[in-house]
Formats: C-alpha cells, sequence, structure tokens
C-alpha cells in the first residue's frame, strides 16, 4: 500500500486541516508514492525506535520530528541526526498531533482510561461530571495514568465538574469553566494563577496522559489491513 493511500484513510479519520497553526502534522520524512509493507505506531521518535525498525518502515506518531523550519542540517544536533538515520533506512513519519487530540484523544482518555461521563467538549477542553471529594478523585487519577503520586493545586473540597486537556494545556487555565483542571506540564506560575482564580490542578503527565495515541490509532489501522504495531515508547522522565 502507498504512503499516499494511508495518508488519505488517516486524513478520513482525523483531518490533518484540524491542526492548530503552529502545528506541523502530516507526511514530515517521506515519499507519497511509496509502497509500505510495515506501520509502527509510536507517540514519539527516538533513536531506540529507529534502530529497531526496518528499512522502508512508516512510523507514524503523536509528536512532529520537525516542529519549526529547519534553517541547517547538523547531523550532530537534533532533530537532524535522527533524519539523516531515517533517510538512511529509507523510513517515513506521519504526525498526528492536534487533529489527533481534537478527534479521538481527550474523548478516549475522558471516557476509556478515566471512566467519566462527558458533559462538554470545547475544541482541546473537554468537561466531565465528576461529583467526587477532591481526595477520592485525585487518587483516581493518579491510578489512571500510573502516576507514583497526584501532583495538584487544592483550591476545592468537592469537585463537582473537571476539564481535561492532554498533553500541556497551562496555556488554557484561563478559559477553563470547572472546579478542577486536569493536564500536563504544569509549572510553578500555572499553579499561582490558578490559584488566583480558584480553580484546582492535577498534573496527569504528557507522556502518561498522550502515550495512548498509539492504542487508539491500531484499532482504526486494523480496518485499513495494514501490518501495524505499537512501540514501546518510553517517557524521558524517570521517578527515583
Amino acid at each position: 500500500m502507498k504512503i499516499a493511500q494511508i495518508y488519505e484513510f488517516l486524513n478520513e479519520l482525523s483531518p490533518f486541516e484540524l491542526q492548530e497553526k503552529w502545528d506541523n502534522s502530516g507526511l514530515l520524512i517521506g515519499d507519497f508514492n511509496q509502497d509500505i509493507k510495515k506501520v509502527v505506531l509510536s507517540i514519539d521518535v527516538d533513536e531506540a525506535l529507529i534502530d529497531s525498525v526496518e528499512e522502508n518502515t512508516l512510523l507514524i506518531t503523536h509528536h512532529p520530528l520537525i516542529f519549526g523550519g529547519l534553517k541547517q542540517l547538523e547531523f550532530n544536533k537534533y532533530p537532524t541526526n535522527f533524519i539523516r538515520k531515517m533517510i538512511q533506512k529509507n523510513i517515513s513519519n506521519i504526525s498526528m498531533h492536534t487533529n489527533f487530540d481534537k478527534t479521538h484523544l481527550n474523548e478516549y482518555v475522558a471516557t476509556q482510561v478515566l471512566g467519566y461521563k462527558i458533559i462538554e467538549k470545547d475544541v482541546f477542553v473537554t468537561y466531565l461530571e465528576v461529583e467526587e471529594e477532591f481526595e477520592v478523585f485525585a487518587k483516581k487519577v493518579a491510578k489512571a495514568f500510573s502516576l507514583p503520586h497526584a501532583r495538584c493545586v487544592k483550591n476545592s473540597s468537592y469537585i463537582k465538574t473537571a476539564a481535561l486537556t492532554t498533553g500541556s494545556g497551562g496555556s488554557l487555565i484561563k478559559f477553563v469553566k470547572a472546579d478542577c483542571f486536569l493536564t500536563g506540564d504544569i509549572k510553578y506560575h500555572d499553579a499561582m494563577e490558578a490559584k488566583s482564580i480558584n480553580l484546582s490542578l492535577i498534573d496527569i503527565g504528557h507522556f502518561e496522559s498522550e502515550h495512548f495515541f498509539a492504542e487508539i490509532l491500531l484499532k482504526h489501522l486494523k480496518n485499513l489491513g495494514l501490518e501495524a504495531i505499537i512501540s514501546s515508547s518510553k517517557n524521558p522522565f524517570t521517578y527515583i
């Protein structure tokens, strides 16, 4: 099957035109006319993944390997060091980032991972019906994402509704209309902002909240008749 056919299927599943202006989803490395026999799904491209896959493999990733414009190709610097290896092995890459967040990832995490009912969706923010004590809710969230602890900003003892944005959603804090906001990459000043508007926060981690990308997409690719496998993506952070 050619990359163009796979791309068309992915575009129907989660239109690339839905991506944010700052995003870089789509075919990043490869040729639409290239024939593909194996597909590997992963949240990111890393060196171990490139080394492990066969030549002529298509990597479908959540995060784009190329985000900004490349002005020079220095082979000892990221991401050119990865791109060089991929070209040598004829490895292609399609990224499905903010478009997939909007169409699939947030909804899946809300209902299948956390197990709560969605009461509203607003682009990147998905609202959940909770009706639980804060401590009970926080412990459930930590367990759902396999977090060693719940890193929180507590401003309410009881949570009626919660908002969810997988990945990094700190910039959305001012727009959230709920008792608690679940997102990753929460910074100190995000916490201070949330305090000022009486919004509770629970940091669900960037990798921890988005690594479900591959298992969601795998179910759809099976319908295409392609051999696809999930890469055992690793969190770049460790807890000691």
